[in-house]
């Protein structure tokens, strides 16, 4: 991996994470939620990738490759849920989001 230890993308993906996990519990926006969520995800696959490359072996780097299809998935889909509420609201407030009746 070379000069860099396995501590510093320790501590770099765990301040990642807990910055989405802050961004999730005090924001109300759902596209800063959403950007939230993906952080954390990020988070997790960069650590995937560093214990990849310190352990010599690729599963880890093909298990993120994966991750990544499935978050580009939930981003369509979340993203989309954002639109239709927008359209019916007018606002992307999650407080909203209870009084919605379908």
């Amino acid at each position: 991996m070379g000069s860099i230890s396995i501590n510093y993308y320790l501590y770099l993906s765990s301040i990642l994470f807990a910055l989405g996990i802050l961004g999730v519990l005090t924001r109300r926006n759902a596209i800063i939620i959403l950007m939230s969520i993906e952080l954390m995800l990020n988070a997790v696959n960069l650590l995937m990738v560093a214990f990849s490359a310190f352990m010599g072996d690729s599963s880890g780097q093909i298990f993120v490759f994966f991750i990544m299809l499935v978050a580009a998935a939930e981003v369509t889909v979340g993203l989309s849920i954002v639109v239709m509420i927008y359209k019916h609201n007018g606002s992307i407030d999650i407080n909203l989001i209870d009084k919605m009746k379908w």
